[in-house]
């Protein structure tokens, strides 16, 4: 007997910059046969230009466009099942919240959101209205994090006592946080916030544990004005879109990438927004170094760096257990080059096709397994095809098909990450932006979430070799 398929779930897309068009891709591409793109927003209207012509160009119809403030109206005036969260950070849970009281789930770009309130605000919704919010940690689907991930669960090396996680952001990516809307920290909640929500993710994902108190040191130390006229800087170009003689390295010019001046530079009449700012402009309030020491509730801590300013970009995690230890090292790009016309691109993990090699510091990844008084053994990584470690395809089809894919598709590691994980991976930035200001480890009960917002602390006694640590 043929039983029909199901009709495709209807989305909308909230915030048409250049993360969203991998969304829109997925949805119209690869996975149109469950999925159906029915309305979107911006609060720029030729964002949404040049994404219709996109799709107009692939074939696909356009959706209808609603006004960004109507969010809930537009979830039950046009039937939408799911809401795909793209906009600034800051904005993140006024879009959820109005998601899910129009009566649709969401799907969110981490951070969650960038504020206490704002994770009282989603925690509320979800208990009112019972939807449900989906964040998309798409290193999560790397396959090299998640053979990290099958190392730890299968206890090869013991209880974890420890992590080292490094994380160097180089002078292209980490620039370009610099550039745009991400200086601004009442916008993006800083790096620890924006870029390190992804990395203490994984460390709550790879231990299965909860974070319960942080301690954070950095400041803004590379980039802004008073850094660059510490080290004795000169004038320097408003923006990178410009001929003038003081552009450098450090200088965006929009006009060089197709994908940025279709959606910024030509959009500019619209809203005044420059995606190409001077990174050492004065009034950036976010921090380029950071450390921090987080302890968890199992009893493991982790000592976390980022710095933003490095000369190549990848990442190094040490895991030390009762039984030996694991260590994860990744190079995404070797080294910051740039072609003819000064262009480079900025995020080498989003588009590792044109990342262009360096033969002493290779595109790479390695993970390494010892264990007490054995021989060191390298664990075989999968290959990962696509962006941010090969994670972002696997990452759509889970969203997408994932319901109604074989069985085979079902995934024993949890990679699917809900609300509360987003809060579990926030809770951090929140704590360490707290601890930046006070100079104080905060525990990360002290902050004001709500009732139970972050499960795993409550009634837990952290415990390391018997003996209780003091929280």
């Amino acid at each position: 007997m043929h039983h029909p398929s199901p009709a495709p779930l209807r989305y909308a897309l909230v915030g048409t910059g250049s993360r969203a068009r991998m969304y829109a891709e997925a949805i119209t591409g690869p996975h149109a046969r469950v999925a159906e793109l029915a309305a979107w927003t911006d609060t720029n209207p030729g964002r949404l230009d040049v994404h219709e012509r996109w799709l107009r160009a692939a074939g696909a119809p356009a959706p209808v466009r609603f006004a960004p403030g109507e969010v809930a109206d537009a979830v039950r005036r046009h039937a939408i099942d799911r809401v795909v969260v793209t906009t600034p950070d800051a904005t993140h849970a006024d879009v959820v919240e109005a998601a899910l009281e129009g009566g649709a789930d969401a799907i969110v770009e981490k951070p969650l959101t960038t504020s206490e309130s704002g994770v009282r605000r989603i925690a509320d919704a979800v208990r009112r209205t019972g939807r449900r919010v989906t964040v998309t940690f798409n290193y999560r689907y790397a396959p090299r994090n998640a053979a990290l991930k099958e190392v730890i669960a299968s206890g090869e090396i013991g209880d974890v006592t420890s992590v080292h996680f490094e994380w160097l952001l180089d002078t292209a990516h980490g620039a370009d946080y610099f550039r745009r809307w991400h200086r601004d920290k009442e916008t993006s909640g800083g790096l620890l916030v924006h870029k390190s929500s992804h990395h203490f993710d994984l460390v709550n994902w790879w231990l299965d544990d909860t974070p319960v108190r942080v301690f954070a040191s950095g400041g803004l130390r590379f980039y802004g004005s008073e850094a660059a006229a510490r080290r004795g800087s000169g004038p320097r170009p408003e923006r990178g879109t410009t001929d003038s003689p003081l552009r450098d390295a450090f200088s965006l010019d929009l006009r060089q990438d197709p994908l940025h001046k279709a959606l910024y530079l030509d959009q500019e009449h619209f809203d005044g927004y420059r995606r190409d700012r001077d990174v050492f402009d004065p009034g950036i309030t976010i921090e380029d170094n950071l450390s921090l020491v987080v302890d968890y509730a199992s009893g493991a801590s982790m000592a976390y760096s980022l710095n933003a300013h490095a000369p190549w970009e990848g990442y190094t995690v040490g895991v030390n257990g009762t039984r030996g230890r694991a260590e994860l090292t990744v190079v995404e790009r070797g080294s910051v080059t740039t072609d003819d016309t000064g262009h480079v691109i900025t995020d080498p993990s989003a588009r590792p096709d044109l990342v262009t090699g360096d033969d002493r510091r290779p595109v790479s990844e390695r993970l390494t397994v010892q264990r007490h008084f054995e021989s060191a053994r390298e664990v075989p990584v999968p290959e990962g095809e696509g962006g941010h470690g090969g994670g972002d395809a696997v990452l759509l089809r889970d969203l997408f098909a994932g319901a109604a894919g074989p069985p085979e598709w079902r995934d024993p590691l949890g990679r699917a990450a809900s609300w509360q994980d987003g809060v579990r991976s926030v809770v951090v930035g929140l704590a360490g932006n707290r601890s930046l200001e006070t100079g104080a480890a905060v525990r990360t009960d002290e902050l004001d979430l709500g009732p139970a917002a972050l499960p795993g602390t409550a009634g837990r006694t952290a415990r390391r070799e018997g003996q209780a640590i003091q929280r």
